[in-house]
């Protein structure tokens, strides 16, 4: 299938050079550099959620009352003993 690619004149050049370099043409480089690209993106796919695990000291479930992991200036100020 035939298709226009636009490409920045700097990077044809260096496309052509590393074609070259290799003995390919620049369509074959680009085809390569394409499978190589879509062949990663399958592998990555979606990451399993990971699923913290809850301290149950002092009887408790989660954060203590007050502790607002959102708000990292709060929470420094709690473990400095500032609140």
């Amino acid at each position: 299938m035939r298709t226009t690619v636009r490409l920045t004149d700097g990077l044809l050049r260096e496309a052509k050079a590393e074609a070259a370099r290799r003995g390919e043409t620049v369509t074959a480089l680009i085809e390569r550099g394409l499978r190589l690209v879509l062949a990663s993106a399958s592998k990555t796919g979606r990451r399993p959620k990971i699923v913290l695990p809850v301290s149950p000291a002092k009887g408790g479930k989660g954060t203590l009352p007050g502790v607002d992991l959102n708000d990292s200036a709060a929470l420094l100020d709690i473990l400095e003993g500032r609140r």
